[in-house]
């Protein structure tokens, strides 16, 4: 297994595997005439670039701030798993319908199938192996229930890997069903319908990736499991007499702005709280450092509460 380096071990060794995949499948349409064998090609096609798309993103992400990007580069990860998102929806997913659409009106004999057999099977070994190694990255990371996980977390890539992994394992598997089915009914019928059930997961696994994505390309707040250490932290802090608000939103995996708007006790001086909001930023820092950007404002009444 390739270790995770800087978080894309996970997108490298999914890449390679379907590198090896695309060519193996690529013959095998080529060998057996299969609709669903080529709607898995495009589809193995389109995860490749979809990895290289999301390496792109990784590499942007990490881009250290400067005069027109002060907060960091760290969207590019969302926007390019955004992309990925709509490449596989239009180039794996609607392809492959239209080529299934395309054999059921014109139907064609399948031949030597037994090559597209071996290549699906192969594949389906390589696809199940990454998907298990993908989850095995997810676990490592999680603190809560592996669905929950999936729905909330902010490190995109590894949530599209994951769907594109997936949504392999199905297609291959329905792949497998409909060219058996062919060959033993001698109706390729079968063959293009397991096409367009390969499109529809496809397409369903997109939507689902793109719902995700797009929550955080337009500025969703930090885990909840980091507002809660921010309010532990600043709320115990003995100059702070409450929390007015906390205004949180994740600039990237691992890059979370924290907006706090405090109310202070009476008596204490300006050098006092000064000395105590830098104690509380030091704090928050050492026990989560994705909280890399923090401004908080010291109040003396609350009023402002939806400031």
């Amino acid at each position: 297994m390739i270790k995770d380096n800087h978080g894309t071990g996970h997108i490298i060794q999914s890449l390679i595997v379907n590198l090896l995949i695309v060519f193996a499948k690529g013959f095998a349409a080529f060998m057996t005439n299969s609709g669903a064998m080529l709607a898995e090609t495009i589809h193995s096609f389109a995860d490749c670039a979809n990895q290289a798309l999301l390496l792109l993103g990784v590499k942007q992400a990490k881009r250290p701030a400067d005069d027109s990007h002060q907060f960091g580069y760290g969207m590019s990860a969302y926007f390019w798993s955004f992309m990925v998102a709509m490449l596989l929806f239009s180039v794996g997913g609607m392809f492959s319908i239209y080529e299934g659409w395309h054999k059921l009106h014109h139907p064609e004999p399948m031949r030597q199938i037994w090559w597209g057999v071996g290549v699906l099977v192969f594949s389906l070994i390589l696809e199940g192996y990454a998907t298990i190694s993908n989850i095995k990255s997810i676990n490592q990371k999680r603190k809560k229930s592996f669905m929950n996980y999936i729905t909330t977390t902010k490190d995109s890539d590894l949530i599209v890997v994951f769907g594109e992994n997936s949504a392999a394992v199905l297609g291959l598997f329905f792949a497998l069903m409909a060219m058996l089915a062919s060959y033993f009914t001698g109706n390729p019928s079968y063959d293009a319908i397991g096409s367009i059930i390969i499109g529809v997961i496809l397409i369903c696994v997109a939507i689902f990736l793109a719902k995700e994505v797009h929550s955080l390309l337009i500025g969703e707040s930090a885990d909840e499991e980091v507002i809660a250490i921010i309010q532990s932290v600043v709320s115990t802090h003995p100059s702070i007499e409450n929390i007015i608000n906390i205004r949180t939103i994740q600039q990237g995996p691992g890059n979370v702005l924290a907006c706090i708007k405090i109310k202070v006790k009476s008596g204490i001086s300006a050098v006092e709280i000064s000395k105590s909001i830098n104690d509380m930023e030091a704090e928050l820092r050492r026990q989560k450092p994705e909280v890399r950007y923090i401004y908080i404002e010291p109040d003396l009444q609350e009023w402002s509460v939806n400031s």
